[in-house]
């Protein structure tokens, strides 16, 4: 499966998505500057903590960037609908397309997404069938790189020893306490933020169903037996190996299911 790039003009999302490059952005440059490199210097902290910091911050962006560039199940204008199929697809009355059940109009984008869960401005994309697993790892490592800097900043100021050797020079130490009250403020928002969107991700995951169905209260019409979470995250990832399903620089190949759910959206 080939890389299909997803590109929406938005200027709403590229304002929204350009917020959480420069919090990433900030973390990255100034975290390491003040804290990580100065505090091993001086024997305080291992140079794996420096790797750790850098590792979650290069899955973090990549799992943005992928994100928002990637399809995320847009249907062609004239799809191939195989005869065993047919049955499940249906009418869109937005767009006069035929498009799987479970799929959505999506008035921002123009067009319809399989398995639509929701528009969300902060990738400037929709979050639907291909790109849903990006989607994930994206919330987990902005928890991850927001937690590790939050622990960073407290141990700073209270666990790490006073550094011996600053340079005060340095912009960065002239105003340190500033620019780590600043990086404190956003970890707060964004931990907060992302934990409460990641959860209700993790819940509709478990009980197969989207952000749409349960706005819409299609879910109660739904007739379908209940899926392992196994089986539901290994249709998220398109693959059975857990490891994989951490990892954002690979391509996701789809563990294809039949559209044999009723009722649209």
């Amino acid at each position: 499966m080939g890389l299909q790039i997803h590109f929406v003009v938005d200027p709403q999302g590229w304002c929204c998505m350009g917020m959480i490059i420069f919090v990433w952005l900030y973390n990255t440059l100034f975290i390491p500057q003040i804290i990580l490199f100065p505090h091993y210097e001086e024997g305080h902290t291992s140079a794996a903590a420096i790797l750790c910091y850098y590792l979650v911050s290069l899955f973090c962006i990549v799992s943005l960037l992928r994100a928002s560039i990637a399809d995320p199940g847009k249907l062609p204008e004239r799809p191939k609908i195989p005869l065993t199929e047919r049955e499940f697809w249906e009418l869109c009355n937005k767009c006069n397309m035929m498009r799987p059940k479970r799929s959505h109009h999506c008035s921002r984008c123009g067009h319809c997404v399989r398995r639509m869960d929701h528009h969300c401005p902060w990738i400037n994309n929709c979050v639907g069938e291909d790109n849903h697993w990006l989607f994930l790892q994206l919330c987990f490592y902005t928890q991850l790189l927001s937690s590790y800097t939050l622990i960073l900043d407290f141990c700073h100021y209270y666990y790490f020893l006073p550094l011996k050797k600053v340079n005060w020079d340095l912009f960065v130490f002239r105003h340190e306490l500033a620019l780590l009250r600043l990086s404190t403020f956003m970890g707060i928002i964004m931990l907060g933020g992302i934990s409460g969107l990641f959860y209700t991700q993790l819940m509709g995951i478990f009980t197969d169903t989207t952000n749409i169905e349960k706005m819409s209260n299609c879910c109660e019409e739904i007739s379908r037996p209940p899926k392992p979470w196994q089986q539901t995250f290994s249709e998220v990832f398109g693959t059975r190996w857990k490891i994989l399903w951490f990892i954002p620089f690979r391509q996701r190949q789809p563990l294809r299911i039949p559209y044999h759910f009723a009722n649209h959206v």
